[in-house]
Order: C-alpha cells, then sequence, then structure tokens
C-alpha cells in the first residue's frame, strides 16, 4: 500500500463527534457478529450522523432503510428495545394526508407497527398495518434501501483514497441482492427479500399498493442476509417466526446460566434487568466459550481490556463468562513478533477486526496486541476463576498462557528493567497510548504537556502485582510451590518500588504515570482508585488515597471523574480527562471496600444508580461528562458514548460486590460477606442462584443500619454462608 493511501493515524483512530446520539435517540440490536443502529422510526437514515446501518463483522451491508406511507414519512408514536433486548419495535401512524383525488386522509387512522430483531447473520424485519377507518383505504408503503459496504472505521471518519467495485444490483420477483468487491478480493453481499411480493421492486426500492379494508390486518415481511447468495424458496415471513423465537430462546439461557438479584426498589430492578440483557446479548459463542463483545456500536467485536474486566465484574455471578473469555484469550495469545501488530510472544490480544480495511493493513486492528493492561489482566482472572471455581482443569489448561504472558511481563513488558511495565507503539500506525485511557491525551503532565514513553501508568503497576500473587496462588495449587515462592517474591519487591516510586505526599495519592525518562506525571486521576482494587498499595495509604478520589475535585456527585478537576487538562466533556466511566468506578468502589471504606463505595454506588435512572432505557451508558451534580438535574450525556457497553453494563453488579463484601470459599463451600451494608435505596435485596461448589444458594439481604441482616431462602447441596461484620 502506498503511504498515499494510508488512513490519517495522527488522532489515533478517534471517533468524531460530529453529530450528537442524544439528537437521534438511536436503537441498537446486536446479534453474534452483526449489529444494527436505526433511529427511532427504525430507519437507517442517510446525512444524521452517518452511523446507521446494519453491519456485519465490520462492514456496513445495509446503509439505508426508509420507510414511508403514502409518499410521507409516518408519525412517531413509540419506540423502544425490548427489555431482553431480543426485539426492536416502534409503533406509527399517518399524518394527515390529503388525497389527489380530493378524499383526504385524516391522521391517526392507519396504525403501523414496526419489529426487528437479528439473529443467524440476518436482519428480521415486520411491518403490520391496521386500518382503523370505517371504510376501505388505498395506501402506499415505500422502503427505499442502500448498501455502501463501507467499513466501519469509514464510518467512523477515516478517509480512503481507492473503493473496490459495486457491482449492479441483481432483482427478482421478491428480493434483490446487492453486492461489493473490495480491494481485499472479498465480495460481501447483501440480500433483502420481501413477503409478500412487492407490487414494484428496483435495485433501490420496494413499493406496495395495497387496499386495506375497514378493521383489516396486513404483515409485511422483510428479510435482509448478510454474505448469502440470493437463493429463492425461503419464506420472510416463516423466517421471521422460527428466528424470533430462536433469538429469544438464546437469551433466556444466557440469562439463565446466571444468578440474579432483586431488590426493593424497582428502578433498581429495572436497570439490573436491562444491564443482565444487554450483557446477554453483547455475548458472542466462540470455540472456545461465551465471549462479551466491548459495545455497540463501534466496538463490537472481541476486546481483551474490555473482555477481562467485564468477566471481573460479573465473575460472582456468572463464571462460566470469564472461563470464555480466558479460554478465546488463550487461543489468540501472541507467538511471534510483529510490529505492525504490536505483538509480542505471550502478549494478550487487543482487538480483532474482520472488514477490508484491516484485511488490507490501512488499519492495524485485524489481529492487534497493543494494549499494556491485557496480559497481566488475564493472569489476574485465571486465578480469581481459579479462587471463585475451584476448576483445576481449567487452571492447568491455562498454565502454558499464563507462564507465557508471565514471561512478557517480566521480558517484554519491562522495557528498561526497572521491575515496572510500560509501553510504547512499535510504529506510528499503532496506538500511542495504551492503557485504559487510550485517547491521544490522556497522559500528561501537571502543567498539560503530553507524556513522552515508554509510559508506565499507575494501574498497570497494580495489575502485575495483582498477576504475580494470582500466578503464585495458580502455581500452588498446581503443585509447584517454587514458582509459587518466586512469584510471591517478585510480588512484594514491586510493592516497595512502587510505594517509593509512585505516591505523592504532596498529592496524597498515586501519580497517574512514570514517563520515559521516569518523570512522573503529577495529576490526580481516577486511575490511582485501581491500586486499591488490586491491594497493591500499602494500608496506611488507602485512606489519602479515597479522600484524594472523593474530594469534591474527582468526585463529581454521579461518580469519579477521570481526571480531577485541578489539573490543567481537565474537561468535563472529554474522552478521559474529566469524564466519569461507570466500569472504572466499579473498580473504584470495590478498592474502597477491599480497604474497608463501606461509606465511600456506598456514595459511589449511589451516584451511578441515580445517574442510571435518567438515562434511556435504564441504561449505563459507557461514559458520561464530568459536570457537578446538581439539584433536579440529570447528568450530561457524552455525544458518542456506546450503549450498551459490557463494562458499563457489568458495572452495577460489581457496586453489589463491592457494598456486600461478596467473596467465595470454595473448600469449605461458603459464600462469604465481609461487613455488608447495602446503599439507602434499597431495603432489601434478594441473590438467587448463586452457584459454588457445585450446589445453589439464595440470600435475603435487609439493610439494618450500617450493616445487613441475612437469611437463607433456599440451598441446593452443602453450601452456605459466613457473614463477617465490623
Amino acid at each position: 500500500m502506498q503511504s498515499s493511501e494510508r488512513v490519517d493515524a495522527a488522532l489515533d483512530y478517534v471517533i468524531a463527534a460530529e453529530t450528537s446520539h442524544i439528537e437521534i435517540t438511536p436503537r441498537a440490536l446486536k446479534n453474534e457478529d452483526s449489529f444494527a443502529v436505526f433511529d427511532a422510526h427504525g430507519d437507517a437514515t442517510p446525512g444524521t450522523g452517518g452511523t446507521h446501518g446494519l453491519f456485519h463483522r465490520d462492514t456496513r451491508h445495509l446503509s439505508k432503510l426508509f420507510l414511508t406511507l403514502c409518499g410521507v414519512r409516518p408519525l412517531l408514536l413509540s419506540s423502544t428495545v425490548r427489555e431482553d433486548n431480543a426485539t426492536f419495535t416502534c409503533d406509527m401512524t399517518n399524518p394527515h394526508l390529503s388525497g389527489r383525488d380530493g378524499e383526504d386522509l385524516a391522521h391517526s387512522l392507519i396504525h403501523l407497527r414496526r419489529q426487528r430483531f437479528l439473529f443467524g447473520a440476518a436482519c428480521h424485519d415486520s411491518l403490520t398495518l391496521h386500518n382503523f377507518d370505517v371504510v376501505p383505504r388505498d395506501i402506499e408503503i415505500a422502503f427505499d434501501f442502500a448498501a455502501d459496504f463501507a467499513d466501519l472505521f469509514e464510518v467512523r471518519g477515516a478517509r480512503r483514497t481507492r473503493r473496490g467495485v459495486f457491482h449492479q444490483p441483481r432483482v427478482w420477483e421478491d428480493r434483490v441482492q446487492l453486492a461489493y468487491t473490495g480491494l481485499d478480493g472479498q465480495t460481501r453481499r447483501t440480500v433483502l427479500r420481501f413477503e409478500p411480493q412487492p407490487t414494484e421492486l428496483t435495485g433501490e426500492r420496494a413499493r406496495y399498493a395495497l387496499t386495506l379494508a375497514a378493521g383489516e390486518t396486513l404483515g409485511l415481511f422483510i428479510e435482509v442476509r448478510f454474505n448469502d447468495a440470493a437463493e429463492s424458496g425461503r419464506s420472510a415471513r416463516l423466517g421471521f417466526r422460527s428466528a424470533l423465537h430462536s433469538a429469544r430462546a438464546a437469551l433466556r439461557e444466557r440469562n439463565a446460566r446466571a444468578a440474579s438479584a432483586t431488590s426493593s426498589n424497582q428502578y433498581f430492578n429495572d436497570g439490573l434487568r436491562r444491564a443482565s440483557s444487554d450483557l446477554a446479548v453483547l455475548v458472542t459463542d466462540t470455540p472456545e466459550g461465551p465471549y462479551p463483545y466491548a459495545g455497540v456500536p463501534w466496538f463490537s467485536t472481541a476486546f481483551g481490556r474490555d473482555a477481562l474486566i467485564t468477566a471481573f465484574e460479573t465473575l460472582w455471578m456468572d463464571p462460566t463468562l470469564a472461563r470464555g473469555v480466558l479460554l478465546y484469550l488463550a487461543a489468540n495469545q501472541a507467538k511471534v513478533f510483529d510490529a505492525a501488530a504490536d505483538a509480542e510472544p505471550g502478549k494478550i490480544l487487543h482487538e480483532v477486526r474482520y472488514g477490508e480495511m484491516a484485511e488490507l493493513g490501512e488499519v492495524p486492528f485485524r489481529r492487534y496486541y497493543g494494549s499494556v493492561d491485557s496480559t497481566p489482566l488475564f493472569v489476574m482472572l485465571a486465578a480469581a476463576h481459579f479462587d471463585r471455581t475451584g476448576d483445576l482443569q481449567t487452571a492447568e489448561a491455562l498454565w502454558p498462557s499464563v507462564k507465557a504472558a508471565l514471561d512478557w511481563i517480566a521480558v517484554h513488558g519491562d522495557r528498561d528493567g526497572d521491575g515496572f511495565v510500560e509501553y510504547h507503539r512499535q510504529t506510528d500506525e499503532g496506538l500511542s497510548n495504551q492503557g485504559w485511557k487510550d485517547s491521544h491525551d490522556s497522559i500528561s503532565h501537571e502543567d498539560g504537556s503530553l507524556a513522552r514513553g515508554p509510559i508506565a501508568l499507575v494501574e498497570v503497576q497494580a495489575y502485575v502485582y495483582a498477576a504475580w500473587l494470582g500466578a503464585a496462588r495458580l502455581a500452588r495449587a498446581l503443585g509447584m510451590d517454587r514458582e509459587a515462592a518466586a512469584q510471591e517474591a517478585r510480588a512484594g519487591v514491586l510493592r516497595d518500588r512502587f510505594d517509593a516510586a509512585f505516591f505523592d505526599e504532596a498529592l496524597g495519592t498515586y501519580v497517574l504515570a512514570l514517563d520515559g525518562d521516569k518523570k512522573p506525571c503529577r495529576v490526580r486521576s481516577s486511575n490511582a482508585g485501581h491500586a486499591l482494587f488490586t491491594g497493591v498499595a500499602r494500608p496506611e495509604r488507602a485512606a489519602s488515597v479515597v479522600s484524594a478520589l472523593m474530594s469534591t475535585a474527582s468526585f463529581s456527585g454521579w461518580g469519579v471523574r477521570t481526571l480531577s478537576e485541578e489539573a490543567v487538562r481537565y474537561n468535563p466533556m472529554s474522552y478521559h480527562n474529566g469524564s466519569v466511566w461507570p466500569h472504572d468506578n466499579a473498580l473504584i468502589a470495590m478498592g474502597f471496600a477491599r480497604y474497608g471504606f463501606k461509606a465511600e463505595a456506598l456514595r459511589i454506588f449511589e451516584g451511578l444508580f441515580r445517574a442510571s435512572i435518567t438515562f434511556d432505557l435504564r441504561r449505563l451508558p459507557e461514559l458520561f461528562c464530568g459536570f457537578p451534580r446538581a439539584r433536579n438535574l440529570g447528568p450530561v450525556s457524552y455525544p458518542v458514548a456506546c450503549a450498551p457497553q459490557a463494562w458499563a453494563s457489568a458495572a452495577p453488579f460489581a457496586l453489589l460486590q463491592a457494598a456486600l463484601g461478596l467473596g467465595f470459599d470454595v473448600g469449605r463451600g461458603r459464600v462469604t460477606f465481609d461487613r455488608p451494608a447495602l446503599p439507602d435505596f434499597l431495603d432489601e435485596l434478594v441473590l438467587k442462584g448463586v452457584v459454588i461448589a457445585g450446589g445453589k444458594l439464595d440470600v435475603k439481604i435487609l439493610r439494618a443500619g450500617s450493616s445487613a441482616a441475612f437469611s437463607v431462602l433456599s440451598r441446593v447441596g452443602d453450601v452456605g454462608l459466613i457473614v463477617e461484620k465490623p
């Protein structure tokens, strides 16, 4: 590829906020490797931010789908995604229409209900029409459609100097095939099938001329398939019904696998049900097991870091998800050096992409390893999964990958041999920042200047500490006592060095990072809270770190900001320099609870809960703006935040774990609760289906002042609970 044809990487693949999602109320659906974004009418409308459409494996297979009734857009009555995320439904009606023959159609006589879902590499769509008039009505329904076959990164704003070949549409009586052959040699197809057969069908429009008798109901069905040849004989109507049954069954099965929580607060219950449904729909079945894709629309693919953190947040309720994540990442662990992919032996995956630009190398993400934290998080999760389940067979299967990850941490991760893990991209096309705050301006000094690499992030050292200790537990369980002792010794050395290099007495907290010259980035950031999450922080530091994070400069009232108001680069509307991220706050709250700061953990819990009530569908987004909480005002939305986003959806479950001090003693078959407490918006909480040691437990928890009272509702097997009170 010529240099002039390369995608400009100067902004590190930033997602440009040219149009706010808030203005167009997007509706998102996802199934396996397909996702869709529509407006509230159910249309994919060109010119409204460019994000609408049907996507499959990082290619937009339908960029336009626009419904008209008698030549005009119907009036929207309601629009929602079902609580289980199985279907999108909207209700519409006709505006007042003047007939060419002088006979008008008064408004609200024709009802239209649109229902849509994704399943089996296809979009299934139905439109039900009902005539509420007392006389027959002649109406015209039209669907305008188009496919630009844009790569996801093009949709996000990347510019390309060349494209492949668009083929002429192939049109039959009831179906149309749109096709494009990319520069990568792959032909991508979209097949639209209509039932009943349209009155008129072209390569860009299906038109129905209908007569609806008084009180008559009529159904139209569209099936949009990705990369299938246009074969005859398939019924869109029967396919709709069969696929809908299968889609709902699959979601029920995924939800049934996990423990559940219900409470005395209906708002909280609504949010938990939505979060559970979001996680279920984001999970994709891989050959290694279930894997949560990161989020819709921009991150509907396998990300290492996101899945690992999501698995941590949900480990208490569904350890099978963690197992799927671990096995998938082990299977895709880097084996060789590849500078373009930022790959080194033992490194854990950052991101996988399947689109044309990734196949051509126009973006480096075909199989990309440019995250510094995925590798220690992988080791942490492997140990945590064993602690949670006692699954020695999986631990044995994972050990070679764990050992390779540990070797990467010790050799390639520690670039200068100082005992800390640093990152630095190997080519100009890679991500310049490779921690979870990966935007180009997220790591800065107190004067606002950007840090130069290699950069050692505070949270990464915390993860490495936990990885050494986790590896020691695994090694001991596998009978490798000498290996365990060596890993424990490494953890001890790192803890001492970490405290000396990262804790800043004047700031009262840990610095954000050390730059390439080992100069500390002396800014207060949320990253410091992750040192509490992993336990690397010395006990005598905890109170000071908690105080810094909960100060008015850092805690907005809704959550802890990514960057303190006092920092030069603070901007509450930025992606990483002052916004609030639910997953970040969940990990911080878990860290607070670990060190005994339950009241502060509950304040974070309360802030995020109150914020969730104001968001569409009670869904916590990827992030929101860091403006201070004000009376009678909700949080300020971030314009291009993904929703659903896996680690944001998982945050309420991690916050519950933090509040309850929920843990597991697998050897004794006991669920443990360390200094449990409930926030003031929960008087009662019921946990059902908590699995441990081959048994199950249902528990009822009542708020009792600053503590909690427990009762066992049901148990299967020799399991029980232990409550440690202050």
